[in-house]
């Protein structure tokens, strides 16, 4: 079972080293080991991060969609918007 197991990792060693290269992999190996390490730390900080407690009242919504005294300005602009124009092309003269 073992002897099974090693062939593969040689294959997929191969088939690696076939895809990458001699010369990308050094660089392709030490990309993959950084991403893993901020990923790790990434997990740890949202492990170690306290919950939020449930019976605390969120925070008031102070934007200007909550405060029903404020109006709200309309997409659409109020006065004549410039329209431009098209203007067929002239067709320059063919030359032979």
């Amino acid at each position: 079972m073992l002897e099974n197991r090693a062939l593969e990792i040689v294959i997929v060693a191969l088939v690696v080293l076939v895809l990458f290269g001699a010369k990308r992999l050094p660089d392709s190996a030490r990309a993959l080991g950084r991403s893993l390490r901020i990923l790790k730390a990434e997990t740890r900080a949202l492990h170690d991060e306290p919950p939020a407690d449930p019976t605390e009242p969120a925070a008031p919504d102070t934007s200007a969609a909550a405060d029903p005294a404020t109006p709200l300005r309309s997409a659409v602009p109020e006065g004549p918007v410039a329209q431009h124009a098209d203007t067929p092309r002239e067709k320059p003269a063919h030359t032979t």
